[in-house]
């Protein structure tokens, strides 16, 4: 796949500008039920990549195939039944959703789209879906400012699974997360992947996240994938400079704590998400706040 954004001709004789390239020649595949990470700075094209393989941003030249349809040559028609299996995670909650509407809403509205469920059925199948993202059902009244940035995001993520799809596209979604936060996030997309036999495209720039959940890791920059591999061959043993260089700038603890180690080390264990888990909790108590699952 090849992306240029800005192209233009200013006249018949004049040469023409091909702009920013955005992807060059990218090219590479998600197998069936694999977590695939698409790691790299910010510009480095992840989520251009994420976008065009669900057609949500044009792709200047290439090809996207999905069970065998290519998804950039079908008419809008073909695409719409095709959407139902892809869906998209995007990286700011608050902005992919309509803050104007319940959170029932917001779920039933793909449900609705497609006709899956009769309209007796939508708030029951809505209740299904914050179930199975550790939600209260008891949030289907409340709007989106009324909750939490984790809450939030864990509501679009049960959105992008409304529909029963076999690929979803996870677009950084811990950006503005804490740590723990953002370490329960990820096993909860781990867990509902297992579950629910999903192919993942997980894009990040943290390799602390990506360490708990990919199987294989693709590395992009400037628009060019530069190195891929294993996750336990990509983080022990770079090929790349530049990879070598994004696991160096991985902020690593002082070696008189617990928690130290390569990328794959940090936050890679139960035990030590639990103990994690565990110490906040204590701490929370200790001031009388509430704590518990629920409350994120």
């Amino acid at each position: 796949m090849t992306k240029y954004y800005g192209s233009s001709s200013r006249g018949l004789f004049s040469r023409r500008s091909a702009g920013a390239a955005a992807l060059k020649g990218v090219s590479l595949a998600v197998g069936a039920g694999e977590t695939l990470a698409v790691i790299g700075e910010s510009g480095s094209g992840k989520s251009t990549l994420g976008r065009i393989l669900l057609r949500l941003t044009p792709c200047t030249a290439g090809k996207v195939f999905f069970d065998g349809q290519d998804v950039l040559a079908l008419s809008e028609t073909d695409l719409r039944a095709l959407r139902r299996r892809m869906n998209y995670i995007f990286q700011n909650p608050f902005g992919a959703v309509n803050r104007r509407h319940t959170i029932e809403r917001v779920l039933a509205s793909p449900l609705k789209a497609y006709g899956l469920y009769p309209d007796g059925a939508r708030r029951e199948r809505c209740e299904e879906l914050l179930e199975m993202v550790h939600l209260s059902p008891a949030l289907l009244d409340r709007f989106p400012h009324e909750l939490s940035g984790g809450q939030l995001q864990r509501v679009v993520i049960a959105r992008a699974l409304a529909t029963g799809p076999d690929f979803v596209v996870a677009d950084e979604p811990t950006t503005g997360l804490d740590v723990i936060t953002s370490a329960k996030l990820v096993e909860l997309l781990k867990s509902l992947k297992a579950k629910l036999g999903l192919s993942l495209m997980f894009i990040s720039h943290d390799l602390r996240t990506v360490a708990q959940i990919a199987d294989r890791i693709v590395v992009m920059r400037k628009g060019e994938i530069v190195e891929t591999g294993t996750c336990s061959d990509i983080l022990a043993n770079p090929q790349h400079p530049y990879t070598q260089k994004l696991i160096d700038s991985v902020p690593r603890l002082p070696e008189s704590t617990r928690a130290v180690g390569s990328p794959a080390q940090v936050f890679a264990t139960e035990e030590r998400r639990e103990e994690a888990g565990a110490a906040i909790d204590v701490a929370m108590s200790a001031r009388g706040e509430r704590t518990g699952e629920p409350t994120w």
